[in-house]
């Protein structure tokens, strides 16, 4: 028994008899990609994904109104097919939870374009979002609030720099709201956050200023000085970063005030100058 790859028929080597025509291709639909690093690029459509409330499986029904030859649709199955289309899209949103999860999902992807955030970050804060959907813990919470609080943890555990107010400018959503479902999150379904490490912090308040290389990795040094001193024990992050900083710009007599350093980081002048006590004397233990 031989096999056209061609055409996919079945028949006899000897005398030609064909025993099954058009028979279907078993194998993965594949396209070809570039083998870097030795991938298979074989492979069976988009991957699943938390972001999408479906996981990017579901299937709906064509909107072109032509059967699979290509011709036109009669009157009357127009109107078949139309109300199919109609049940089709209601039975995936007759549960209350689906439908919070399909406005979650979408304010979510909205965050993720403001605040430049990469996929894993928006993949781990759909997955925390789901899990306090099955908790029950959304219901009777702002939708709004709870994805933001969310995707705070997420950066919290991707050690992605991005503060409580960031995320609140973002959504247009209040600090306070944030803070208090971000808690009810990390009580109940125990997340395990990591310490923001303020050296990521540098980079960021660096960036918007314009502050050279030289100076940056002044205020690294001095951040990890003041780390093996206990000396940034329970202190904001953000605000050890825009002392450091500070520090660092005076040492090599770089031009930048406080109110500068203040407004790129979001923190007060008043912190600033507090941490810049602290971090001075962590340096003269030392020395």
């Amino acid at each position: 028994m031989l096999t056209d790859d061609v055409t996919g028929e079945r028949f006899c080597g000897k005398c030609g008899y064909v025993v099954s025509e058009e028979l279907q291709d078993s194998g993965p639909e594949w396209r070809s990609f570039s083998k870097e690093g030795g991938v298979d690029p074989t492979r069976t459509g988009a991957p699943t994904t938390l972001t999408m409330h479906d996981r990017g499986l579901a299937t709906i029904i064509n909107p072109v109104n032509k059967d699979s030859s290509g011709k036109p649709l009669t009157s009357a199955m127009k109107s078949t097919i139309e109300r199919l289309r109609t049940w089709d899209s209601r039975s995936k949103t007759h549960e209350s939870s689906d439908r919070n999860l399909r406005q979650a999902l979408s304010q979510l992807s909205t965050l993720k374009d403001k605040l430049s955030l990469s996929d894993n970050v928006v993949e781990k804060a759909a997955y925390i979002y789901r899990k306090a959907l099955a908790k029950s813990l959304v219901r009777g919470r702002s939708i709004s609030a709870m994805i933001a609080a969310a995707l705070y943890a997420a950066c919290r555990d991707a050690e992605t720099p991005r503060t409580l107010k960031d995320v609140a400018d973002a959504g247009n959503i209040k600090k306070k709201d944030i803070s208090r479902c971000y808690r009810i999150l990390h009580q109940e379904l125990e997340l395990k956050v990591p310490i923001v490490d303020p050296i990521q912090c540098v980079a960021r308040i660096a960036s918007k200023l314009g502050i050279t290389e030289k100076t940056k990795r002044d205020a690294a040094k001095v951040l990890k000085v003041a780390q093996e001193h206990k000396e940034s024990a329970g202190k904001e992050p953000m605000g050890l970063a825009a002392a450091a900083l500070y520090l660092s710009c005076v040492k090599n007599g770089e031009n930048m005030t406080q109110r500068n350093i203040a407004e790129a980081s979001n923190v007060t002048e008043v912190t600033i100058r507090n941490r810049y006590k602290g971090l001075i004397l962590s340096q003269d233990m030392d020395l």
